[in-house]
């Protein structure tokens, strides 16, 4: 007998082609295509973000930039041109960048016999510069000027800035050669001030991703092998993705006095005499974006977390021809909404209905507003919570919307970080030994392996490290040290 395909055969329709479990990495170029976030750029390995994206990243900033204010810390701005012999100062440190390092050699162009542009012979500059692929001699240069004795300290700095790391293998928002980020600077007298540093701001980056961007991590010290070039301590938090992988989501380095000797940051202690600081550095980029998509996705599109997105509720006037009344009311609502410190907006294209629903659904704008001539009629509204999917749809008035708008924005928001910690909790596998951990990777395992420190004294563990393309991603704090955090990542 032949069966005979029923409904329930057929493949559902999705916005996004492939989907996650078809191919995660095509999806997640697509998501971003669909959404209009960024595209690459003529220059390799740079992209382009688009308005929409960066409406994302000024929101990120916004958050962010508040928080490390409350701690006290001050923006500044220092040069994109770093002279080589600053980056040459910490042995380390140049030898973590060396290969990542873009060189500006010449200060002017000039027409060659072809009438080509070319650099001009005589225009080498006498030290060539490196365009910064991060900022800790060049701001430690202006700290050793800036501290003199004890009360100059805590010196507390942070610059929102680019970088460029010329990476070989790019991906949007995930690694690109250049990227956007902020990175904290912090000069301390004593050792125990720059440890509680780099640990705070690690907490403050959790309450970002906790709190803005629903997502939850695991918190813990990178291993010596993943230490950042010229640190004694980097901390980290690890996001587990829906493929299984990790995202390093943000560092934060206690520096020890590496930077304060190779910078020459000294400063004359409570006892008069001359001492060197103690340093820290921290940052966060345009990445954790990448982390937002393929954390909240689906195969239609983005899911925006309410507390970043751009746009909060979008509302859809739904009419064959043009209604001015109906328009003017849909306006009426975005103004109201705005008063309550909403981010609404009014979708007044001439598109068709479902174009403006599936665009804002490939988006993924938060709440989804429609108002046909019917509701318009009967003082009501058809509202859908992007999370919850395309027929999760409630009918209110107007009143009852607005005042359950912002309680509704809560709940996504609490419905995707819960999504995120169930993940992780779910996608992890303890293990006692090596042994154990090869066997679950040989399975074609997606996730990460909470192993034993010891495992990593293992004579065998550097073979199947790099036979399953795995690394430690983190010793966790919740273990006090015991365990670490294995995995493949992004």
């Amino acid at each position: 007998m032949t069966n005979v395909a029923t409904k329930t055969d057929k493949k559902p329709q999705t916005a996004i082609s492939p989907t996650r479990a078809e191919n995660f990495p095509e999806w997640y170029q697509e998501v971003i295509k669909a959404a209009e976030l960024a595209e690459n750029s003529p220059v390799r390995g740079c992209m382009i973000i688009k308005p929409y994206g960066y409406a994302l990243w000024e929101n990120i900033q916004k958050q962010l930039d508040d928080r490390i204010k409350a701690v006290g810390v001050e923006n500044a701005y220092f040069p994109l041109l770093i002279p080589l012999s600053f980056i040459s100062r910490e042995a380390e440190h140049i030898d973590g960048f060396a290969k990542e390092c873009a060189v500006v050699t010449h200060h002017r162009l000039e027409k060659n016999s072809e009438g080509k542009l070319v650099p001009a012979p005589d225009a080498e500059l006498e030290e060539p510069f490196v365009i910064r692929p991060t900022s800790e001699t060049i701001i430690g240069d202006a700290m050793a000027r800036w501290t003199q004795s004890y009360r100059d300290l805590p010196l507390l700095l942070n610059q929102w800035c680019n970088v460029m790391r010329w990476e070989m293998r790019t991906r949007l928002f995930l690694r690109t050669s250049e990227f956007l980020w902020q990175e904290g600077h912090n000069a301390f007298e004593t050792a125990d001030e720059a440890e509680a540093d780099a640990r705070k701001m690690l907490d403050v980056y959790n309450d970002l991703y906790v709190n803005a961007l629903a997502l939850s991590g695991f918190c813990g010290e990178k291993t010596a092998d993943e230490r950042f070039p010229g640190a004694i301590r980097t901390y980290t938090i690890e996001i587990m993705m829906q493929d299984g992988k990790a995202l390093q989501a943000c560092t934060s380095h206690n520096l020890g006095q590496t930077f304060a000797k190779s910078c020459d940051i000294k400063f004359q202690g409570r006892d008069g005499r001359e001492q060197l600081a103690w340093t820290t550095s921290w940052g966060l980029s345009t990445r954790s974006i990448g982390g937002l998509i393929m954390s909240h996705g689906d195969d239609d599109g983005l899911i925006m977390p309410p507390r970043v997105a751009p746009v909060q509720i979008i509302i859809l006037p739904i009419m064959k021809e043009k209604n001015p009344a109906l328009l003017e009311h849909a306006d009426h609502l975005k103004r109201n909404l705005q008063a309550l410190g909403i981010r609404a907006k009014v979708d007044t294209s001439d598109d068709r209905a479902p174009d403006k629903m599936w665009r804002a659904i490939k988006r993924g704008i938060p709440i989804r507003v429609e108002i046909g001539e019917r509701e318009l009629a009967e003082g009501k509204l058809t509202f859908t919570r992007r999370d919850l999917g395309r027929e999760s749809k409630t009918t209110c008035s107007e009143n009852e919307f607005l005042e359950s708008a912002q309680n509704t924005l809560d709940a996504i928001h609490e419905e995707l970080l819960n999504r995120s910690r169930t993940r992780a909790k779910e996608m992890i596998k303890n293990v006692t030994s090596l042994a154990e951990l090869k066997d679950i990777y040989q399975s074609n395992f997606s996730g990460f392996v909470k192993a034993p420190i010891a495992v990593l004294d293992d004579p065998d563990y550097q073979t199947i490290k790099k036979e399953y393309s795995l690394s430690a991603r983190c010793i966790p704090f919740e273990d006090e040290g015991a365990t670490v955090l294995i995995g493949k990542s992004y």
